[in-house]
């Protein structure tokens, strides 16, 4: 396995920037807890929690293709797909005055690499028996 460590690694890094961006945020506005109800902290939050809750579950599912010999192609193509949804999704929420289809299109490349994902892990695990 070699495809999925190398994009992990580079989610951890895209992870802590956006952790760093939410510590910068606070603090530029003077928020120790929640929001404050700031619309900047509040989307530097979004952006950072939505990360952390579709990411690690993506690469698991892409991990578990490559550990079970799935083409590499197959791998790098949907850890490509997944790192360009998501710089898309940052961007796209992370703006004040938001374009709302970046936030779809970023939501929509992550949910389908989510999908096909698990429909290629049912299918391994189904043509193998």
């Amino acid at each position: 396995m070699i495809i999925t460590p190398i994009f992990s690694a580079i989610f951890a890094i895209f992870f802590v920037f956006l952790s760093i961006k939410v510590i910068k945020t606070r603090r530029n506005h003077k928020i120790s807890m929640g929001t404050g109800q700031n619309k900047s902290v509040e989307r530097a939050i979004r952006v950072h929690a939505n990360f952390a809750e579709y990411v690690p579950f993506a690469l698991f599912l892409i991990a578990m293709l490559e550990i079970n010999k799935s083409h590499s192609i197959i791998t790098l193509i949907l850890c490509s797909i997944l790192l360009i949804g998501r710089l898309i999704h940052a961007w796209g929420v992370s703006t004040e005055d938001e374009n709302f289809s970046y936030r779809v299109a970023g939501m929509v490349l992550t949910f389908s690499v989510i999908v096909f994902a698990a429909a290629m892990n049912v299918a391994v695990v189904l043509f193998s028996l």
